[in-house]
């Protein structure tokens, strides 16, 4: 067996956005790969029909769609002379191309003046559309040409400067997004030249939408200058007469999702007032003509999918409604799975495989149903589930793991602080019982995400490099009820003893690895656990702390999420309870670390922003400690996951390189 090779993602296949035609006959999705040329990916469409699989485009462009009708697939493309030369000028405009499934070339369908995010189709001249409007410029798509060109020149003259007066200013992926809200449009092209109407007001920012009939729901927040954090607001809007009425709105409850299932509006909310931000949505039905609420299900488990990979690319329906039911993936412990629940609160497990389905799509009778899946430690795969039968339908990475050494993972569960603690070993290539082995704890993000059983790249190199690798589902984790997610106030308490018991554990079940040249890592909330550790013990020969938080108090008004996120997370605030937040601030205990210690982090990670990979940086460099940080321009919070190819091999160099010097 050849080992796993640093760069070996640049030949895996990533599987997106399933989704059947409306007759049921056939599906598409989206297929994509690294391009180390180009320092991308490429995104094409594919085709399921009649137990085959084909290419529909090949220009590697096409990183979206919708079904028009049963035949026809419409997406976003930037494709002719003259939209290349208007998206260099920075003028906001989509055009969507329409392609016949069976056979010819795509054409021009319509082009819409605006950045559309979104499509709902509503017959075959009628769409709804989401698209970002700039709340100084909110009429700019029905603008003059003359009036437009000199709002775009208006913008392009200010590049060098923002001017922040709302809260959050920016995003993580997103950018600066002060003064930008997701318009709800109607479009019409019944006629020469679309008809656009805009719905919302400047103001409001569209979440979820579905059809009812003739109207079109949907989530509307409005803010002047800081986002909601709890509260919601359902309209409707009438898209043959354009009448718009406000359905519900709740001060309380926080919205997570809205699915329309024939009559049945099935509302997922959760009031944040067990278990703060960590607490799961329980499940409501919505009276469209009265706006009553009903609750039907006190769900205790996350019901989206939630197992961790770093070899996926783009998303894909995380449920899907059919009758009067909802379909849905959902975490428990460290898998993915899918369940069906029913109008009156009845909650059916369908599909419960080891692994992590990461997107389905439902035939119109729910006979079959297909799901982009992680099984059985392989990449991303189509399968088919029908009559309670699983079919695997696809193999885009049988070649990428061909003759590759794939470690398999042994289950390893202990008790600490009164939790069943379960986690995943890996053992290294070429496994010799008589030998000793450095090891690598890796810890996951979140901390409401899991590690399970699923082919992650990382860990596999390590594995092929010579290392055990192993890690768990402190609590914290997802998977669990609400109860288990919530650690607010206790960040660093529970959670490291966990995370230190569970690698006791490992210690003792395996004792060829050298307790000596042991390595840590992780991510994110991973990254604030590293921080941590370094402060807290000195077991570990290095560790590697990526886009992590390190100072609660500095990160509650850097990051996108920070006011709302860090209060809630460490029952502090920087103005009446500082300590609190200090109390939880790895850069506390900085000082105490001796453990040589690498830092990634992004420019242009604004969920964890680089000031906080700076404050350890700096804190270890000041008290003697071996330490480098890396910063990557132009990257954000998603390196390691849809990063550029060549930073994400320069990532995983910096890491492994950093583990070998201090384990070999």
């Amino acid at each position: 067996m050849e080992p796993i090779r640093l760069d070996e993602f640049t030949n895996y296949t990533f599987l997106s956005g399933i989704d059947y035609a409306p007759n049921g006959q056939a599906a598409a999705f989206i297929a994509s790969k690294a391009d180390l040329e180009e320092n991308g990916y490429t995104h094409n469409i594919y085709l399921y029909e009649n137990d085959t699989i084909r290419r529909l485009t090949g220009l590697g462009k096409e990183s979206s769609f919708v079904w028009l009708d049963d035949e026809h697939i419409l997406f976003p493309a930037v494709r002719s002379a003259a939209e290349k030369k208007r998206a260099e000028a920075k003028d906001p405009f989509t055009a969507y191309y329409c392609l016949n499934i069976h056979g010819g070339e795509a054409e021009p369908f319509f082009t819409l003046p605006f950045q559309a995010r979104g499509l709902k189709v509503l017959n075959s001249q009628h769409f709804a559309v989401t698209g970002s409007i700039d709340v100084r410029h909110p009429d700019l798509y029905k603008a003059s040409e003359e009036e437009r060109q000199q709002v775009i020149k208006d913008l392009d003259e200010d590049k060098d400067y923002e001017v922040f007066d709302e809260l959050p200013f920016w995003f993580n992926g997103a950018g600066v997004i002060n003064s930008s809200r997701s318009a709800l449009f109607l479009v019409d092209i019944s006629e020469k030249e679309p008809k656009i109407c805009r719905v919302t007001e400047p103001l409001e920012s569209v979440g979820d939408l579905d059809v009812l009939g003739d109207e079109v729901l949907f989530s509307a927040d409005t803010y002047e200058t800081r986002s909601p954090i709890k509260g919601f607001t359902i309209k409707a809007v009438n898209w043959k007469t354009g009448a718009v009425r406000t359905v519900t709105s709740d001060e309380k409850l926080s919205l997570e999702g809205l699915t329309v299932a024939e009559d049945v509006i099935y509302v997922i909310a959760n009031a944040g007032e067990r278990n703060g931000l960590n607490e799961n949505g329980w499940v409501y039905t919505l009276d469209a003509q009265t706006g009553a609420l009903t609750l039907i299900r006190q769900e205790e488990y996350n019901m989206y999918g939630d197992v961790g990979s770093d070899c996926r690319l783009g998303g894909g329906h995380q449920s899907a409604a059919c009758g009067s039911s909802l379909y849905h993936i959902t975490t428990r412990e460290g898998d993915a799975v899918l369940y069906k629940l029913d109008p009156d609160g009845t909650s059916t497990p369908l599909l419960t495989k080891e692994g992590s389905i990461d997107a389905i799509a439902l035939s119109p009778k729910a006979d079959a149903i297909l799901l982009i899946a992680l099984y059985d430690m392989k990449l991303q795969e189509l399968y088919a589930f029908e009559d309670g039968a699983l079919t695997r339908l696809s193999h885009f990475n049988d070649e990428a793991l061909k003759d590759r050494y794939v470690a398999q993972p042994e289950y390893l569960e202990t008790r600490s602080l009164g939790y069943t603690i379960g986690g995943w070993v890996l053992k290294p290539k070429d496994y010799d019982p008589g030998k000793t082995y450095p090891a690598v704890l890796d810890i996951h993000g979140g901390p409401k995400t899991v590690y399970g059983p699923v082919f992650y790249h990382e860990m596999q190199l390590w594995a092929s490099e010579g290392y055990f690798v192993f890690y768990c589902n402190p609590k914290g984790s997802d998977g669990r009820d609400s109860a288990f997610q919530d650690i607010r106030g206790d960040y660093g308490n529970t959670d490291y003893r966990n995370i230190m018991d569970f690698t006791d554990a490992v210690l003792k079940a395996y004792p060829q690895i050298d307790p000596k040249r042991v390595c840590e890592t992780g991510g994110s909330y991973g990254g604030f656990m590293t921080n941590w550790i370094i402060g807290h013990t000195n077991r570990f020969c290095a560790a590697a702390s990526q886009r992590s938080i390190s100072n609660w108090l500095s990160f509650w008004g850097v990051s996108d999420i920070g006011p709302y996120f860090s209060e809630d997370q460490t029952a502090g605030d920087p103005f009446d309870t500082p300590e609190k937040m200090w109390e939880h601030s790895p850069l506390k205990y900085a000082a105490n670390a001796t453990t040589p210690t690498l830092f990634i982090h992004s420019d242009q990670d604004y969920r964890c922003p680089l000031d906080q990979g700076l404050q350890m940086y700096s804190a270890l460099v000041t008290h003697g400690v071996p330490t480098r940080l890396v910063m990557f321009h132009g990257e954000n919070h998603e390196l390691s996951r849809s990063g550029k190819p060549k930073h994400r091999i320069r990532r995983l160099t910096e890491i492994t390189e950093w583990f070998e010097k201090y384990t070999k």
